[in-house]
């Protein structure tokens, strides 16, 4: 990507720029933007983003790429993925029926003699889109740093994350943070769609949640936002 493609894509995401000047080794340009973001663009034509809100600045430039449409036999199915916040749970999955979706939360499904990834495998064949919270659930750190503890999200919501994107592609899973300044993301890979919230999920996180599901290609009508 060039410099004039990622600046007609952050104008029309509405995301102004402050300055532009050359990068001080003269591989590329720098962009710093009013929210805060930095994004480094290239001559090679890759980016990199810096500073907060650099997840904004990423959605605005590489969201460009959209997913085709959903062509599965369940375009109305959701699958759920979540911690021990049975309230930060609630709020979505009362959100997704508002939306005139289907959320498959695991522990609601049946078993049938199946393990956990076996069901995971089973109920995500079928579906176009999956949406992880990620809530401090869990705190950790490495061995010997006990100053560097902080909150994360739980094993389980891990692992499935990694089997979604593997199944679904990083255009295809959202990741719900919350409380971002108190707790690690839980992947470190590029590209993931992180919205983050604090307390009321819908408020917070649910038009950029619709926004992302939209370009998926579900049909969610804004009157229900």
């Amino acid at each position: 990507m060039n410099l004039d493609e990622a600046k007609a894509r952050l104008a029309r995401a509405g995301l102004p720029i402050e300055s532009e000047s050359r990068l001080g080794n003269d591989s590329g340009w720098q962009l710093r933007l009013g929210n805060g973001s930095i994004i480094n663009v290239f001559d090679s034509g890759k980016l990199s983003y810096q500073g907060k809100n650099g997840d904004q600045a990423r959605t605005a430039i590489e969201g460009e790429h959209q997913p085709k449409a959903i062509t599965t036999s369940n375009p109305d199915q959701v699958f759920v993925v979540y911690g021990h916040d049975g309230d930060a749970r609630n709020q979505l999955e009362v959100m997704l029926r508002r939306w005139k979706l289907e959320p498959l939360i695991l522990d609601q499904l049946p078993s049938e003699g199946a393990t956990v990834i076996e069901k995971l495998e089973k109920y995500t064949a079928n579906v176009g889109f999956a949406v992880v919270l990620a809530t401090p659930d869990d705190e950790g750190h490495r061995t010997g740093h006990p100053d560097e503890k902080t909150h994360r999200a739980r094993q389980n919501v891990v692992l499935e994350l990694g089997m979604l994107l593997a199944r679904l592609g990083r255009a295809r899973v959202a990741i719900l943070l919350k409380d971002p300044g108190r707790m690690e993301r839980p992947s470190d890979i590029q590209g993931l769609i992180y919205i983050s919230f604090k307390e009321n999920l819908q408020a917070e996180a649910g038009p950029t949640l619709a926004k992302e599901m939209a370009a998926a290609g579900y049909k969610i009508d804004v009157r229900n936002l």
